[in-house]
């Protein structure tokens, strides 16, 4: 088995992606013709990444050589697109210890493929195309249980560990480099319209079930403990916890996105943030 690269490895994250879909073929070759059409017989990660988004979330509405196509013309007119979908994968190689190869995220795991299926939907949104964002929205939604409305603004190396509950809203903003777990929500407090959503920073972990609501921002670096209400900013390098949450310590962990480290400091901070 090829060994798994992370972040300045010598080959790309295409050559690797190759390799594992070659040894998975020779070695299980009842998912060889899969291995084919996915991986091994594109040229480079950005049509295969536009066939795989298209087997996914193609349907009777919109059929899936009709999604390919908006997807390579997507991934052709801003090649940021390939470059963050890079990104994310070396993040999951990097935080993720149960991946053996990047087959796994690639194929398999949803959170990574309904945020590179969002990556298009928001692509339409920015060309004005409304109604195909929504639809790409609602089929994301369905298929992978991952909510994320076309016009938020994601950055590159996400993880969207498990990704089953995530929802996040309209305006919210997530910066780089950050790591969700499954049922986070980036919400709003009402039904109050204009900015409205969570702005997340750099490098920023939030735990399982967290929830962040309102035009609130979580500065870098920091951590929000998995269960936790968040209602008030969060200053950056810190923790928070509980309902409503709460400040466990400052500075936290350096660099919390990336060590995935989900535990919380003896002594809690007796005021609310």
């Amino acid at each position: 088995m090829p060994k798994l690269e992370v972040v300045g490895a010598k080959d790309s994250v295409w050559s690797q992606l190759r390799a594992s879909a070659e040894d998975a073929a020779r070695s299980e070759p009842h998912l060889g013709s899969l291995m084919n059409a996915t991986i091994l017989s594109h040229q480079d990660l950005a049509n295969a990444l536009s066939f795989q988004i298209a087997r996914k979330i193609g349907d009777g509405e919109l059929a899936a050589m009709s999604v390919r196509e908006v997807c390579a013309f997507a991934h052709w007119s801003d090649p940021s697109i390939v470059a963050a979908a890079e990104a994310d994968l070396q993040a999951v190689a990097e935080r993720d210890p149960a991946i053996k190869t990047l087959l796994q995220p690639f194929l398999y795991f949803k959170g990574f493929q309904a945020l590179q299926a969002w990556r298009v939907a928001h692509w339409l949104w920015g060309q004005g195309r409304e109604t195909l964002a929504f639809h790409f929205q609602s089929r994301i939604s369905e298929l992978f249980q991952v909510d994320i409305h076309p016009a938020a603004k994601m950055g590159s190396g996400l993880f969207l560990d498990h990704g089953t509950g995530i929802v996040i809203g309209e305006t919210a903003v997530v910066g780089d480099e950050v790591s969700m777990l499954h049922g986070v929500t980036l919400g709003g407090t009402g039904a109050e319209r204009g900015d409205r959503h969570p702005k997340i920073g750099k490098g920023v972990l939030l735990g399982a079930g967290a929830k962040v609501l309102g035009n609130i921002t979580i500065g870098d670096y920091a951590k929000v403990a998995s269960g936790s209400v968040v209602l008030k900013p969060v200053p950056t390098g810190c923790t928070v916890a509980g309902v409503p949450a709460r400040l466990v310590n400052c500075p936290t962990d350096a660099t919390p996105a990336r060590t995935m480290d989900h535990t919380l400091a003896d002594i809690v901070y007796d005021f609310v943030i």
